[in-house]
């Protein structure tokens, strides 16, 4: 029987290679980063189901809170028994990547976030995505889980995502995998609203790290652009002809961007 209490997560790689913990966005799992660990056969790539995902969806509710999942997922590294590793988020996963690397630095030998920001700097800000993240959360228990990410996927920010439809499709085919209730639960829980806000601590980073934006997303490069000014070990690199999600939609781009960084770390 599964564990409830533990994160679900599958390996990937050469295990004595260099460990790199793989952390998906909402609605996610592990398995989107397949296609980008095939390019890394070196590395020992952990792919982690976060909270109310793929087979970590019956995770209780004291595992969602981003404290608590990083508390996981440091759980998880100590039963592999990695010590230190890299952690490579995006979007969500992206926001949990860094509260990681912020908060246990000395489990983090470099950092990889793609197209994420460090949440929300003000209250009032916070405030109204905790509104939308509600709102959202309640239209997918209302809609159904098939409704809800048709309406999801057409925001302007995963308009790029659908330019292949044989690949959006196959995509969408796993997302239908995941159980609503995990992800309300996940809206509510680990959404950006109610995240703290670490914009004050990005100058703190002291190892390498990279922030990863795609082309045709202005707004998160302009928020990755923000961060990096704010770190002297951050730097900033633009997956081409690539939006939101750039290890979906340009994966070998996205690959060699990551294999670059980390040679450059050693």
């Amino acid at each position: 029987m599964p564990d409830p209490f533990r994160l679900r997560y599958e390996l990937r790689g050469e295990n004595q290679g260099p460990a790199l913990l793989f952390l998906h966005g909402f609605t996610g799992s592990g398995r989107d980063w397949v296609e980008t660990v095939e390019g890394l056969p070196d590395c020992r790539c952990i792919l982690v189901d976060l909270p109310g995902h793929g087979l970590s969806a019956g995770c209780p509710a004291g595992l969602y809170p981003m404290p608590q999942a990083a508390l996981a997922l440091l759980a998880l590294l100590d039963g592999l028994g990695v010590g230190q590793c890299v952690p490579v988020g995006y979007s969500m996963g992206g926001r949990l990547a860094l509260y990681l690397a912020l908060t246990r630095p000395e489990r983090c030998r470099a950092l990889v976030v793609e197209s994420a920001s460090p949440g929300l700097a003000f209250a009032p800000e916070r405030e109204g995505r905790r509104e939308w993240d509600e709102s959202k959360a309640s239209e997918l228990e209302r809609q159904g889980l098939n409704a809800f990410l048709e309406d999801w996927y057409r925001q302007p920010l995963f308009h790029s995502i659908r330019r292949d439809e044989t690949r959006f499709a196959a995509l969408m085919d796993r997302r239908r995998h995941n159980d609503p209730a995990g992800l309300a639960r996940s809206l509510r829980l680990m959404g950006t609203g109610s995240q703290p806000s670490l914009w004050p601590q990005l100058p703190e980073i002291r190892f390498p790290w990279l922030a990863v934006a795609g082309e045709l997303d202005s707004r998160y490069r302009k928020t990755m652009q923000d961060m990096v000014s704010l770190s002297e070990k951050g730097k900033l690199a633009t997956i081409p002809d690539a939006g939101h999600n750039t290890h979906f939609e340009n994966p070998e781009a996205f690959s060699r961007t990551l294999r670059e960084f980390l040679a450059s770390c050693h």
